[in-house]
């Protein structure tokens, strides 16, 4: 389903579930507990007031689950007196829908990126999120003004902008280093190794962008069979030296083993292993495929009123800055930035490292979300085959 098509099919649903989210808001907002009932038919009632609450945020493990525990969850806690429970998953929507299609919701707050956000939303297996329930930032800026563009969503809140990046370690690599992403592909220059995720998002980029295909033409390029076809050809010359990473934290993993000579990774975890590991690596900025975050919460939740507080908790500037002072991902507000500062643990200055830092974007790429939205499902069964070949 395009975004256009889902926007215009849903519009029914989605101005009745709209209704629900007002009505919520308002009862978040005055403090009170709401009068209508948000579980399902035959959900069992909620705990007493006198038993511990609780909900499940999910996300992605590793560095990052630690950094938004202590960013965010800690302190909702100590606020709400509501318990988090974190659990890990690999992304994407499967886990979501087959939740909401069995009528046994237990995730309340999932992680997204925009165009799984966006589709979640047009699928009705993610809720409405009111404009209204969105904070402040710490000197009164409106949120409308404070979020970085295209943030929030009718489903999800913006939380962060992280960017894929490609790094190596500089006590293996000999001779001249690695400086742009062409060098990524170049194995005459840089024989060895490397390590990419298993994924089209963001190795389809990093193929055009490296075979010199301009930015802004890059998705329309993609969008013809012809440019779809010259990204493959260019992941054909490595393809047989790839290593497949799966999950964040493999990325790094890969460079301190010496199993590659670079690898694609999220730069916010190849960071955390400089920082608090030691690790001798270096980020080659060139060239950063940048997206957005989200937080979203699951359609049909018992937890409703619980995961609306906490999602209004994450949406603070001082939430989004607990989590940057922990590990090098961007906050969604502009306000939050300056709240950042050091490293939580080491003092390690933050601002060198972040993926919006202008030194760090001189040849970035945004990654278009509505395209992602239009045809991931499309480009991953390519992606797939072109692997098995």
């Amino acid at each position: 389903m395009s975004v256009r098509g889902g926007l215009a099919s849903s519009l029914g649903s989605r101005t009745a579930r709209l209704g629900a989210a007002a009505a919520l808001s308002t009862g978040l907002m005055a403090g009170c507990r709401l009068a209508a009932d948000p579980r399902p038919e035959g959900m069992a009632a909620a705990a007493p007031e006198s038993e511990e609450r609780s909900i499940t945020a999910v996300s992605y493990g590793g560095s990052y689950a630690r950094a938004v525990v202590r960013g965010y969850h800690e302190s909702f806690t100590a606020e709400s007196g509501v318990r988090v429970d974190l659990a890990d998953f690999m992304g994407g929507l499967a886990q979501v829908r087959a939740q909401v299609d069995s009528g046994s919701v237990y995730w309340d707050v999932v992680d997204l990126s925009v165009a799984e956000a966006v589709n979640g939303c047009d699928e009705g297996v993610l809720e409405l999120i009111d404009p209204s329930i969105l904070p402040p930032g710490p000197n009164g800026e409106l949120p409308e003004d404070d979020f970085l563009p295209e943030m929030n969503t009718e489903c999800g809140v913006g939380s962060l902008l992280g960017s894929s990046i490609f790094a190596y370690n500089r006590e293996v690599l000999t001779g001249p280093p690695p400086t742009r992403l062409s060098d990524f592909f170049d194995l005459e220059r840089f024989p060895g190794r490397r390590g990419m995720r298993r994924s089209p998002q963001a190795n389809l980029e990093f193929a055009m962008m490296a075979d010199g295909v301009p930015k802004d033409r890059l998705y329309d390029e993609l969008s013809t069979p012809e440019g779809l076809a010259r990204a493959f050809r260019k992941l054909d010359t490595i393809k047989d030296q790839v290593v497949w990473w799966e999950t964040p934290a493999q990325a790094p993993q890969l460079l301190a083993d010496g199993e590659v000579l670079m690898t694609t990774a999220a730069n916010g975890r190849i960071f955390n292993a400089q920082v608090l590991e030691g690790q001798p690596f270096v980020i080659v900025w060139d060239g950063q495929v940048m997206d957005r975050g989200q937080l979203a919460i699951v359609a049909g939740t018992p937890r409703l009123e619980d995961a609306m507080r906490f999602l209004r908790h994450a949406a603070t500037a001082e939430s989004m800055a607990g989590v940057g002072r922990h590990i090098a991902y961007s906050p969604a507000r502009y306000s939050a930035q300056a709240l950042i500062e050091r490293h939580a643990e080491t003092g390690v200055e933050m601002w060198p490292h972040m993926p919006t830092n202008p030194a760090n974007m001189k040849n970035h790429l945004m990654a278009d979300w509505r395209w992602w939205a239009d045809h991931g499902d499309e480009m991953l069964e390519r992606f797939t085959a072109w692997l098995a070949r």
